[in-house]
């Protein structure tokens, strides 16, 4: 089987969770799907484009089952295009980083991450790449209120700038390696402000 990067991002389908927190992970595939011209069209229960991202055959895929049953797309996609969890790219929010702040991370628990518990179930392992983009935390508000709700105005040009770096980090991961890409990603300020949109 030819090696492919498999590349997921992860969100809640529908309109009316397009522009929430929790769908960080779908704007980044968003971006790459912009940036590479790959197609994504649905199929079963995800939307999935295959391209070549830096010279490099990958396959961005959206789950279109909610957040916390991502894992059975993720985990079909991944055996249909490539057996191996070296190969998944997973880009999701991230409560426990301020918003705008976007980590590498090779492997560990789900940190509570409903989606990345759901992937880690399927796959059977936590050994996957995780990109995190930070959203931030409001201490007054449930987590599970504050992830479906709306970037406050002073953040949307914080957070587009993040789900930019973010698409540029998996395109550096898929050209230059994890290790190359996490010394060169993994820095605390927000940084590498570009123009786009949410």
């Amino acid at each position: 089987m030819t090696f492919m990067w498999i590349i997921a991002g992860l969100g809640n389908p529908g309109s009316k969770y397009d522009k929430t927190r929790h769908n960080v992970g779908f704007k980044v595939i968003d971006r790459l799907s912009d940036k590479y011209g790959i197609v994504l069209e649905e199929k079963d229960s995800y939307l999935l484009g295959k391209g070549t991202i830096e010279g490099r055959q990958a396959v961005l895929v959206k789950p279109l089952t909610f957040m916390n049953r991502s894992g059975a797309a993720v985990a079909k996609v991944l055996r249909k295009f490539s057996g191996s969890p070296g190969s998944l790219i997973v880009v999701h929010d991230e409560l426990d980083l301020d918003a705008g702040v976007m980590k590498l991370k090779k492997t560990g628990a789900s940190g509570g991450h409903k989606g990345v518990e759901s992937i880690i179930e399927a796959v059977g392992t936590r050994d996957f790449l995780r990109i995190r983009v930070g959203i931030g935390r409001d201490r007054e508000t449930p987590s599970d209120v504050y992830v479906l709700s709306s970037f406050r105005p002073h953040e949307k040009s914080i957070i587009r700038d993040a789900i930019i770096n973010a698409a540029d980090a998996v395109a550096s991961v898929v050209g230059n390696g994890i290790d190359k890409s996490m010394t060169r990603y993994n820095r605390t300020s927000k940084e590498r402000r570009l123009p786009g949109d949410l």
